[in-house]
């Protein structure tokens, strides 16, 4: 496995050589935790979870394992993640998500389940990819109903976007898969474009468009609330080729 990180050429900058003014595609929505989510903050995370702070990973040492590695970006409070988690005890799961309440429900999850092969990040996922997870490590990474920003003044804080495919390339083992889902068709059709026009990936859809929902991923509440709008659920699926 190639444990090359990635490096400062490969950070945007501005003319100047300063580091281009990251857009972020989240705001930070605390709110309030249960004692069960505090408590596995407070117990579980100093051993499940890491920071930015603490540098480059060594995921088989974090582990304790060689096992493959499946990365979810955004697990929100951690149901679907700990659930495949607990379907395939021979992979191994790493979660970043920026809001503490959704970390600490999925520690108090994980741990309710019996379930030890996930691994968290409490911080913003374009950093940790950055400065964190070595290049060619993981054989899935999962984006599943990201923040849609629905408003076109917005659309610059969707995190799909040609930077964001080519960061996700990198950190796949060639033959990886990045797994998208929305409920948002505009998004949907966004998340197509730009992936079909990034390189080193192949759409895994007959039509190059969208597939049917694999049995991989989980049923979320948030599928569940976007066929309760209307809404439809799109499935997007590109594996890396070079």
């Amino acid at each position: 496995m190639m444990t090359d990180n990635t490096s400062d050429a490969d950070i945007p900058r501005l003319p100047d050589g300063r580091p281009m003014r990251q857009i972020r595609s989240f705001v930070r929505r605390e709110g309030r935790m249960t004692e069960r989510q505090k408590a596995a903050v407070e117990m579980l995370l100093p051993q499940w979870g890491r920071h930015i702070s603490g540098g480059p990973v060594d995921l088989s040492q974090w582990f304790g394992n060689d096992n493959p590695v499946w990365l979810e970006i955004g697990f929100g409070m951690g149901m679907s993640l700990v659930e495949q988690a607990s379907a395939h005890p021979e992979l191994n799961f790493l979660g970043i998500e920026v809001h503490r309440p959704g970390v600490g429900s999925c520690l108090a999850h994980a741990q309710g389940a019996g379930v030890s092969n996930i691994r968290v990040f409490e911080e913003d996922a374009i950093e940790v990819l950055d400065k964190c997870l070595p290049n060619q490590c993981f054989e899935r990474v999962q984006l599943f109903f990201p923040d849609p920003w629905p408003k076109a003044r917005h659309h610059k804080r969707r995190i799909v976007q040609p930077l964001f495919a080519e960061q996700i390339r990198k950190k796949l083992r060639l033959g990886g898969v990045f797994h998208m889902a929305t409920d948002w068709e505009n998004y949907a059709e966004h998340m197509r474009d730009v992936m079909n026009a990034a390189p080193g990936y192949q759409n895994l859809s007959p039509t190059n468009d969208f597939v049917p929902r694999p049995t991989s991923r989980p049923l979320t509440k948030f599928e569940v609330r976007g066929h309760r709008l209307g809404h439809g659920v799109w499935d997007l699926m590109y594996q890396r080729t070079e």
